[in-house]
């Protein structure tokens, strides 16, 4: 049973860890041994997961400054703990011999991580010699000054046997964000998006809500009722604004309460806070909401209350595109640009040129206003835009089929 080690740290949101996570579970189902190693903020974990699980001593960033990272309290850490991180992914490696060992964004991103990552590649291979090395990343990257493309794509060919892309190349290549030379071409392998199975089939989506609910509130009626109310696909379906783990939604969420407010009572909305919002800021939100707007915590049956709406309002995140796609429900898509991130704007814009959404830009050459929203809203309420592409989202089984390939091609 070949034994893989998959290492990933998420930042500022969720997405990466979660997109690990989703790797983990495919190429355990297909007979693998599976180690995820996280270095980003521990979240809540699912029982019963068939992979191996390893906590490093967590990191994160504050706002779009990647350059400083942070402990647990916001201070920057020190150097024992970067010590600590390598010791660990190191050992890792050297006691459960990988066949194969995956980067998460790496070397493509994290390069203030760069020597843990690259100590965990050197350990693997000093036990096994024919690791096979892949970098795992997602559709869209940032693309940073030149001298780093020419960085990542060194270190790709010096020490990686593939790259990973967990897209869909007619929807939206890697090209579209990242320039690649012929040498890095060659050596990338498109898997399709990395996602949950959909909960569009029919009937399905009532039930699973139900047993969302259920699990999520043993014994009550109020939520079960307020769940069961948006999962229904009729006029008094919620308008659903949601925005990933982290704080960066919160101008959207402002943004949203305005508009949620000059539209009235003709329909309910849903704000789904991520846990990274601190509990100040989630009690603003909802003390500020209007009788017609909830503002909860993020939930696990998130999928589900996002099949029943009557639209959905977000960001352009990775995760949040393929439940949007899976969910099949017109959509509002506000990509986080601030800084100098262009990731979710790429993709938005590929969304909006495919018919899945429409994309709209916060500062934008004409800012976002909250009339400008409730315009929005109304147009996609009486007509979504119609669809044009079908994304491929069977990247768990494909990723399989990828990794089997190349190790078989090793022996």
């Amino acid at each position: 049973m070949p034994r893989i080690l998959i290492a990933v740290t998420h930042l500022l949101g969720s997405g990466h860890l979660v997109r690990a996570r989703h790797l983990a579970r495919a190429l355990a189902g297909a007979g693998h041994e599976v180690t995820l190693a996280s270095g980003g903020m521990p979240l809540a974990a699912r029982q019963d997961e068939p992979f191996a699980f390893v906590q490093l001593p967590p990191v994160k960033v504050e706002g779009v400054d990647f350059r400083n990272l942070l402990d647990e309290a916001g201070q920057p850490i020190a150097t024992e703990r970067r010590a600590m991180r390598q010791a660990m992914l190191s050992d890792l490696a050297m006691s459960l011999r990988p066949d194969v060992v995956i980067t998460e964004h790496f070397p493509f991103g994290r390069r203030q991580l760069a020597g843990e990552f690259m100590g965990l590649i050197a350990a693997a291979k000093a036990v096994n010699p024919r690791v096979l090395v892949l970098s795992s990343i997602r559709d869209v990257l940032v693309a940073p000054r030149t001298e780093r493309i020419y960085e990542a794509e060194q270190r790709i060919i010096s020490h990686f046997d593939g790259v990973l892309v967990h897209g869909d190349a007619a929807f939206l290549p890697l090209e579209a964000s990242w320039p690649a030379s012929p040498e890095l071409t060659g050596r990338l392998h498109y898997t399709g998006y990395l996602a949950e199975p959909s909960l569009r089939a029919p009937g399905s989506c009532l039930r699973q809500a139900r047993v969302q609910a259920q699990r999520s509130n043993p014994g009550g009626v109020e939520q079960d009722a307020g769940l069961l109310r948006c999962a229904r696909n009729d006029e008094e379906a919620e308008i659903i604004v949601s925005g990933g783990g982290s704080a960066a939604a919160m101008p959207l969420f402002e943004l949203c309460l305005a508009a949620a407010g000059l539209l009235g009572p003709v329909r309910g909305w849903r704000i789904l806070v991520g846990r990274g919002v601190s509990e100040a800021a989630f009690a603003g939100l909802r003390d500020s909401a209007p009788a017609h707007v909830t503002v909860e915590w993020a939930r696990p049956d998130f999928p589900a209350l996002l099949a029943g709406c009557a639209l959905s309002i977000s960001q352009a995140g990775y995760n949040t595109v393929l439940d949007l796609v899976a969910a099949g429900r017109p959509a509002i898509v506000v990509p986080f640009d601030a800084g100098n991130e262009t990731e979710q704007a790429i993709r938005a814009q590929a969304m909006e040129r495919a018919g899945l959404a429409r994309c709209l830009r916060l500062d934008g050459d004409i800012p976002l206003t909250p009339i400008f929203l409730v315009q929005a809203v109304e147009s996609m309420l009486n007509d979504a835009p119609k669809r044009s592409v079908t994304i491929d989202r069977s990247g768990g089984d494909a990723v399989c089929d990828i990794v089997a390939r190349l190790l078989g091609a090793r022996s």
